[in-house]
């Protein structure tokens, strides 16, 4: 099996990594860096539980292999809070009754930090928009666009 050697910046840390040629950006952050917040949901690009920033846009870890990765940004939901302190979108979905089984939440939640980085005050439509590729069961996507708006100042 051919390895190749990626240092990468993981939630402001410098880490250096041996991955498989064929591991994808999703595995290698669960399994490497036991960074399990990022979900492994469709593994097809479809579902968006496995969205993370790569140099500051929201990509489908599990359409990105790892090895791509070399000398890349990465921001995953463990680098939303700092300190201990949730962000102010993180907060807000939490109090709007946006979250239910959780399992797109993190997804969505990086999908929605990366608009409010690129549009601070977002209309509802740049909101839907912009979570168009995450896919939520349970909650019906009303209490999670009222999280962002509201974390928007709007």
């Amino acid at each position: 099996m051919s390895y190749s050697r990626i240092t990468l910046t993981v939630n402001e840390v410098v880490e250096t990594v041996d991955v498989p040629q064929h591991m994808t950006l999703l595995q290698m952050l669960r399994e490497k860096l036991s960074l399990t917040g990022t979900k492994n949901g469709c593994t097809a690009g479809e579902c968006g539980a496995c969205t993370v920033m790569m140099n500051d846009e929201p990509v489908n870890s599990c359409m990105v292999l790892a090895a791509e990765c070399d000398g890349a940004n990465i921001l995953t939901v463990e680098g939303l809070a700092k300190q201990g302190k949730l962000s102010k979108l993180q907060d807000t979905i939490i109090k709007t009754g946006g979250v239910q089984c959780g399992f797109c939440t993190p997804g969505m939640l990086i999908s929605a930090t990366a608009l409010l980085k690129r549009n601070p005050h977002p209309t509802e439509n740049e909101i839907r928009e912009a979570l168009v590729g995450n896919l939520c069961r349970c909650t019906g996507y009303y209490r999670i666009v009222e999280a962002v708006k509201e974390a928007a100042g709007e």
